[in-house]
């Protein structure tokens, strides 16, 4: 019997020493756990934020580009209305010059198309 129970009792010794080794080993693994997931949410974190700053330069960069295609189509309306300015202003004159020149030929060209206005009007 005391064979027996020297067995039993190294076996108990033995359970015990392996369920010590076991409950660390388990510790050991919950803390690389936590740890690990602390430096994947910081790496997450990181990366959210690296996405967010490269975001609103893209941002930035496309409004600026907006702005300066705005203000290429501000200055180019400016010229182009400046340029019909000029050339409504030189047929004003060139028409005065005519008119001046030659008043009953403009007279009576006023009276022909007056006259073809009308005749397609009553059509």
């Amino acid at each position: 019997m005391s064979s027996t129970d020297g067995e039993a009792a190294i076996r108990n010794m033995t359970d015990k020493a392996t369920y010590e080794r076991l409950e660390k080993d388990v510790a050991a693994v919950k803390n690389d756990i936590a740890a690990l997931t602390e430096q994947i949410t910081d790496a997450l974190n990181s990366f959210a934020g690296t996405a967010q700053k490269q975001a609103r330069r893209g941002y930035k960069q496309a409004r600026a580009n907006v702005d300066s295609a705005l203000d290429d189509a501000s200055e180019r309306g400016s010229a182009m209305m400046d340029a019909a300015q000029d050339a409504a202003m030189s047929i004003e004159e060139s028409l005065e010059e005519a008119i001046a020149q030659r008043p009953l030929a403009t007279v009576g060209l006023a009276l022909g198309i007056g006259f073809l206005i009308g005749a397609t009007w009553r059509r």
